[in-house]
């Protein structure tokens, strides 16, 4: 591989224009550029970033070494075969498809090519997760809080994200989140959900009981007037607060008959940064990723499974 990867973005909406000024910065990274099915916003995004508009996927493709591919999840699976079948190292966002057998498929192309496939699970790479990992050893129960304001309007379709239910929009990365620390299959889950404004449902709460005894309740909304992202983990002795938005948390321990509650020393920064800065150095050193294709489809059948049972409980209380 040359010195300088060759990088480029496939779409260049709300999140993708953040691949793509990332991706301008790096060192020995050239963002060679990108592409959007609307031509306007991928020319300004390019130009913002000192890049270049290709007027079609192939072309860029014929140029890049690595990309991040950042469209809509339904375009997720045809797009990165593609891509993999010309040999280009992939960072797929979530969720990493729309179902678990095109995860698959994306997975067995990947490995078949010996590339590189991680999925945007950013989360994993929010710095309160270091204190996570080190800290917790047996987790006994999860409690995560993920609420959003309903998006915005978009001229040629849906609000971002409102296509698919508010488990695949942002449940999904507390769900991923929780498998990477529980490490346990889960053997029971409970879930609940109503669509508000949305043909899917916008808030949902999944109960969810692993083979190891650990417990998570997870909820997440898309119509909350205030903005959270939030998880508590207790363990035996000691439980962690942390605040994914803010990165700023508590742990609280026994100390005798009462609790002591102590500041967590977190050094901030931007998550997807250490994403995009980590997928690089993935490809560079040939190297499994953090969030792997197989990471992304464990999480994704977690969310279609709980996305199932919110219809049938659904149908069965009508």
């Amino acid at each position: 591989m040359s010195e300088t990867l060759r990088v480029g973005v496939y779409g260049v909406g709300s999140l993708g224009q953040h691949h793509a000024r990332i991706y301008s910065a790096l060192p020995d990274v050239e963002l060679v550029g990108l592409f959007d099915t609307d031509a306007e916003r991928a020319a300004r995004v390019a130009e913002s970033c000192g890049t270049r508009a290709f007027p079609d996927a192939a072309s860029l493709a014929a140029e890049i070494q690595a990309a991040s591919v950042v469209v809509p999840t339904h375009l997720h699976c045809d797009l990165s075969l593609d891509l993999i079948g010309r040999g280009i190292h992939l960072l797929v966002e979530k969720p990493i498809s729309s179902s678990a057998e095109e995860a698959e498929k994306m997975v067995a192309a990947a490995a078949e090519r010996e590339l590189i496939l991680q999925v945007g699970h950013v989360e994993r790479f929010n710095p309160v997760m270091a204190f996570l990992e080190e800290r917790l050893a047996r987790p006994r129960f999860i409690e995560a809080i993920r609420l959003a304001s309903y998006p915005p309007p978009r001229d040629n379709g849906l609000p971002r994200g409102t296509e698919v239910s508010v488990v695949l929009d942002l449940m999904i990365h507390d769900l991923d989140i929780i498998l990477h620390l529980v490490n346990s299959p889960v053997v029971s889950l409970h879930a609940i959900g109503v669509s508000v404004l949305s043909p899917t449902e916008d808030i949902a709460n999944a109960r969810l009981i692993f083979e190891n005894g650990c417990v998570a309740n997870v909820t997440a909304s898309r119509i909350s007037q205030e903005k959270m992202r939030k998880i508590r983990v207790f363990q035996s002795d000691t439980y962690v607060s942390l605040d994914y938005m803010n990165q700023t948390g508590q742990l609280c321990r026994r100390s005798g008959m009462k609790i002591e509650a102590l500041p967590v020393p977190i050094q901030k920064g931007e998550p997807l940064a250490a994403e995009l800065a980590s997928f690089v150095a993935c490809v560079r050193d040939r190297r499994d990723p953090v969030v792997t294709g197989r990471h992304g489809k464990q999480a994704l059948q977690l969310a279609v499974e709980i996305c199932r049972q919110i219809r049938e409980n659904a149908q069965r209380d009508a």
